[in-house]
């Protein structure tokens, strides 16, 4: 008994050692992943960083002609449309979680969930096709004219809605990205806020709380980390999102203040013209930025973790 015992001890401890290795080398997968990407691109990239320097960074000219370089346009481009698609999609997908977690009858519920499984799982292409072929001329034909006509002439924030109506530019690429992330943010919104324990809920309204109260003071402060750290998830995906932003961006190197102008981002600069490149400094200064591309979401979420971390400690976790 006392020998079979052993072997059994034995191969339960070689199993566990090799389950262990197995999901240490699935961790280090991902980490290999990362750097041999950002290596990748760091290489490629280093003719442009070479024959640039750091002025490559703010460096408004694209001149493939002339063979000069610079990330300036795409990288406001990219932040620009981002930040627009952040602004419309978080407040829209708080609305989604929390009518479906907290308002909505039980028989509709389903429904609408499934309504954003299925928008989430629709490829960026079929957004791009929809946006060129449908926004577009609506947004050309009824929203930039009126935005011109009407708010180009305040003050201060004029400049952002004067240009020419005609449909493509950041204002029209950040709402096409903010119908895009809003399946995933408010998907997540709704996970979490069902976390809620329904004692917390229910004692909120016994009390005489209204739904907004309850919302403000009981399920947002209980999910705060993890409905920050959606937010942060749908900004990435909305700093790399391609095809879609392609379409309706309009792809020129041009940079302006109006958001009704065409612009430019940094994956669609590296879609559009990456079969293009004729040269190997054409080809590193579009290499550097996807480099660029993928430190600014890198940072992005590390910071985003940091501050998920702080709030963390805050609550005593």
């Amino acid at each position: 008994m006392m020998k079979t015992k052993s072997k059994s001890d034995t191969t339960d401890q070689r199993n566990d050692r090799l389950f262990r290795l197995t999901v240490k080398s699935c961790a280090l997968f991902v980490l290999v992943s990362m750097l041999a990407a950002a290596i990748s691109m760091v290489m490629g990239g280093k003719e442009a960083f070479q024959t640039f320097g750091l002025s490559f960074l703010w460096n408004e000219t694209w001149d493939p002609v002339q063979k000069q370089f610079g990330a300036l346009v795409p990288i406001y481009g990219t932040l620009v449309t981002s930040l627009i698609a952040m602004i419309i999609a978080v407040p829209v997908s708080f609305g989604i979680a929390m009518f479906i977690t907290n308002i909505a009858p039980t028989w509709i519920r389903s429904p609408i969930s499934i309504a954003i499984e299925l928008l989430a799982g629709i490829p960026s292409i079929i957004y791009g096709m929809w946006g060129l072929f449908v926004f577009v001329p609506f947004m050309a034909d009824h929203v930039y004219p009126w935005m011109n006509d009407h708010m180009g002439s305040w003050p201060i924030i004029g400049a952002l809605f004067q240009g020419p109506p005609i449909g493509l530019g950041m204002l029209t690429a950040g709402i096409v990205l903010s119908i895009m992330i809003i399946p995933f943010v408010s998907s997540i919104m709704r996970e979490v806020f069902a976390t809620v324990p329904t004692q917390l809920i229910e004692s909120a309204y016994a009390v005489g709380n209204t739904t907004w109260e309850v919302i403000w003071d009981i399920v947002l402060p209980y999910t705060r980390s993890s409905v920050l750290g959606g937010i942060f998830l749908g900004l990435g995906r909305a700093l790399g999102e391609t095809m879609a932003v392609t379409f309706v961006l309009g792809n020129a190197h041009q940079l302006s203040l109006s958001l009704l102008e065409p612009g430019n981002s940094i994956s669609a600069t590296i879609a559009n013209e990456f079969t293009e490149a004729d040269s190997s400094l054409y080809l590193s200064s579009l290499l550097a930025l996807g480099f660029i591309l993928f430190l600014v979401t890198f940072v992005v979420l590390a910071l985003a973790r940091l501050m998920l971390t702080r709030l963390s400690r805050r609550e005593g976790v």
